[in-house]
């Protein structure tokens, strides 16, 4: 079973290369925003926790999105493997991965990191916002701090993936082929 994680900001076009990827490779694309929104609409005990949690204003803790990472990776079947977008975004959660993986006799296969400037960030942010009509995108002090939390949450991971010989880097500037062929190009040697 292959276990691959997607990093990348804001912006990099993680959403149409993970689709490609899955499509290509016949992975099982897990999304911790959609996990979490499909949980709490199937109103699985995990989502009912998260639902409160989230109504009361707090942060969905890490247990609880490992729990249903853990329950995904034990249903889906049928699948060559599984693309991690949006976790881990922790040393805490790397470490917690690695140890969920360790206990299936597995590890994470690859890391792909989509990678472009920032403002190129700025640039497809502020398109997307306009395309899509998300004001929650159109500042560039929101554009600013996304681009920044990015930065802190993911350069620790970064290091952590790479000592481990796990880390590669895609260059996503360029046409969404050009991306996808540097993409397929990686993971044909994974």
């Amino acid at each position: 079973m292959k276990y691959f994680i997607l990093f990348g900001p804001p912006g990099a076009g993680k959403g149409t290369q993970a689709a490609a990827m899955v499509e290509k490779y016949g992975l099982c694309h897990i999304s911790t925003g959609e996990l979490l929104r499909r949980e709490i609409a199937a109103q699985t005990p995990l989502g009912k926790q998260a639902k409160a949690l989230i109504d009361d204003g707090q942060l969905v803790p890490d247990q609880i999105v490992e729990d249903m990472i853990a329950q995904c990776f034990d249903s889906v079947r049928d699948v060559n493997g599984f693309l991690l977008d949006g976790f881990p975004r922790t040393l805490a959660q790397a470490e917690a991965l690695d140890e969920m993986l360790a206990r299936r006799g597995e590890s994470v296969t690859g890391v792909v990191s989509i990678m472009i400037p920032d403002a190129m960030i700025f640039e497809r942010i502020r398109h997307r916002a306009a395309i899509e009509g998300r004001a929650d995108d159109a500042s560039d002090e929101t554009i600013s701090h996304r681009i920044a939390t990015y930065h802190a949450k993911t350069e620790p991971l970064i290091g952590y993936y790479r000592q481990a010989g796990k880390y590669a880097e895609i260059d996503g500037v360029g046409t969404i082929e050009e991306v996808h062929d540097k993409i397929f190009a990686l993971l044909d040697t994974l």
